[in-house]
């Protein structure tokens, strides 16, 4: 059963649809960061290229002009000669014999500066740049707003096919837990064949693989029980009929016994077949509970007062609900100790010993054929407790194993309800 625990450990994870589309999403939103930063940088540099382009020539042509008319020709280039604004970096590198540039769009006045030396005085030109920056902050605008979509669509994209596989792993999980309930012949049936380019398609593949194989086997466990049971019962019967026929003593007495076990034993195997075939069909009708379990008491001879008994109407098979009582009520007295108690409570009936209670692995993984539990429990063959719940499932009822607080084995039936009139 690995691959059904790998199928629902696979989904514990809350959310996997949400998750790869927040994966699929954040994917595309860094691409589309990353793509927008290009983008902006290299729209910046261009600017930038061209405006310290620009100012240069101003700067040559304001210079010529200077020097021909000892002017400072202030014509659209913001000209000037030792000018208080020039930055003092600008300033500064002018001084030293140099010609340069400064570029600021990100202050309150984006511009850019070209100065040269002219003499010990320094000759600048500014050009405004507040278009540009204009232009670069829509452009981010821009590159936001698509980005934005790109990442909107990269998520309902992720969902769409984040629901798909979601789908194809819940029917998955589904199908395992109906094989888990017993249904072998559950199939997920994945529309794609099995392929290491499709991981679902091969889980599915998988599952319906492990289904089959596990149905082969049980069906052959199954068979073999049940012809094994049938073979016995021609033998066992002219062995009991030869031990009949034994004169009376205390080893007759000894091998009547033993037959008769051996014939209990017998059909409880053919019972067993029966209901792993699921071939069982109740014949239910509505029965007031406690009067029906006072009946079964007596008739299977088992001295135990009803307790709580009530005009409970349940819908029920009275003589699988005496089958499941009479083996709950033999368990408890081969496994357990007195006093057994039966308490009809509503539509539950509980039976309840005394005893060491049932062992901890039986209440985790439920009753397991020609397997008592524990040595305490005393010895059998274990089908009484498979035979009451196979029985129960049969007629809808639901047996609750559990231990009293106070020590004891308690196993309870619950009986669905006769649905009222309207």
């Amino acid at each position: 059963m690995r691959a059904v625990r790998a199928v629902r450990s696979g989904l514990t994870a809350p959310g996997l649809r949400r998750q790869i589309s927040a994966l699929l999403a954040a994917g595309c939103a860094l691409v589309a960061l990353a793509i927008g930063l290009l983008i902006h940088h290299a729209r910046y540099e261009q600017v930038a290229s061209a405006a310290r382009a620009s100012a240069v020539a101003d700067l040559v042509r304001v210079r010529q002009l200077y020097e021909v008319t000892g002017q400072v020709d202030q014509d659209g280039t913001d000209a000037a000669l030792d000018g208080p604004d020039v930055p003092d970096d600008l300033r500064g590198a002018a001084l030293a014999g140099q010609r340069t540039t400064y570029l600021d769009l990100s202050g309150r006045r984006p511009s850019v500066w070209a100065a040269r030396p002219i003499g010990d005085q320094v000759l600048s030109v500014r050009r405004s740049l507040a278009a540009e920056r204009d232009e670069l902050e829509d452009l981010d605008r821009q590159l936001l707003a698509w980005g934005t979509v790109v990442v909107a669509l990269a998520a309902l994209t992720g969902a769409a096919l984040a629901g798909r596989v979601s789908r194809d792993l819940r029917t998955a999980a589904a199908t395992a837990r109906r094989i888990s309930a017993g249904d072998l012949d559950a199939r997920i049936g994945h529309p794609r064949p099995p392929s290491s380019r499709d991981e679902v398609a091969e889980l599915a593949g998988a599952v319906d693989t492990m289904a089959a194989s596990l149905q082969r086997r049980l069906e052959a466990e199954q068979r073999f029980t049940a012809d094994v049971a049938h073979e016995l019962r021609t033998p066992l019967t002219g062995l009991h009929t030869a031990a009949e026929l034994l004169p009376p003593g205390r080893p007759t007495e000894l091998v009547r016994d033993r037959v008769a076990a051996m014939r209990t034993l017998t059909e409880d195997l053919l019972e067993v077949a029966r209901l792993d075939a699921r071939v069982e069909r109740p014949d239910l009708d509505a029965h007031p509970l406690g009067t029906l379990v006072e009946g079964i008491l007596q008739r299977t001879g088992h001295p135990h007062p009803v307790r709580g008994a009530a005009g409970t109407v349940v819908r029920t098979d009275p003589r699988r609900l005496e089958r499941i009582l009479d083996n709950l009520l033999a368990n408890a007295r081969r496994h357990g100790a007195g006093p057994v108690e039966v308490l009809v409570d509503g539509t539950a009936v509980t039976v309840r010993d005394h005893g060491p209670g049932f062992p901890d692995r039986l209440l985790v993984d439920g009753p397991r054929r020609f397997l008592t539990g524990a040595l305490e429990r005393g010895q059998g063959t274990g089908l009484g407790l498979t035979i009451a719940l196979g029985q129960a499932e049969v007629i809808g009822a639901r047996v609750e194993l559990s231990n009293a607080a106070d020590g004891g084995a308690r196993a309870t039936v619950h009986l669905p309800a006769e649905p009222g009139p309207g």
